[in-house]
């Protein structure tokens, strides 16, 4: 298992669950979850193989050489299957913040929405506060998923700010909403 320099934890467990590095052998799934909740996402067309593939070989191999990368993605795991995938991206390391990204398994979202989102953002706050000491990480969230904001709030972040009507999405401007956990 590959492992970010700056770490010196390889996996990240509560119970059941656990965030490894990025398994090449998971693109696929973060694939085809990317593109069933694409409008979630600021990507703006369908991820084919050969992007998956070409994306972890250009970006995703670099990370683990560089002693600073720009994001920390991870599988997040239960019982060693992927579930979903996140971590913290647009990382700034001068003034220790990064914004949070997580996706799950799409078939899994009705039932275990809240649980794997409790779950992983648990998980991610051990890395940021404990580990890698930051003062603050912050969602970034098309308002498309107002049960997310329940979730959030539960685990202690905090609404920060609404940027009213900043997103085009189906030709109708929705506002985007940041939520933040300070240290």
């Amino acid at each position: 298992m590959k492992n970010y320099q700056i770490l010196k934890n390889k996996k990240y467990s509560l119970g059941e669950y656990r965030l490894v590095p990025i398994r090449d052998e998971d693109k696929f799934l973060i694939m085809k979850w990317r593109n069933d909740q694409i409008d979630f996402l600021r990507q703006d067309k369908k991820l084919t193989n050969q992007n998956q593939i070409n994306y972890f070989k250009k970006t995703i191999s670099k990370l683990f050489d560089q002693q600073y990368p720009d994001q920390l993605l991870f599988s997040f795991l239960k019982k060693n299957i992927c579930v979903g995938y996140g971590g913290l991206v647009h990382i700034n390391w001068k003034n220790k913040n990064a914004e949070i990204s997580f996706i799950m398994d799409t078939k899994q979202e009705n039932i275990f929405f809240n649980l794997y989102w409790k779950t992983f953002l648990t998980l991610i706050d051990q890395l940021a506060f404990k580990e890698l000491n930051f003062k603050k990480i912050q969602t970034y969230a098309f308002d498309l998923r107002p049960k997310l904001y329940v979730v959030l709030e539960q685990c202690g972040y905090k609404k920060e700010k609404v940027l009213v009507k900043s997103y085009n999405y189906n030709d109708n401007l929705i506002d985007i909403v940041i939520h933040s956990k300070i240290k």
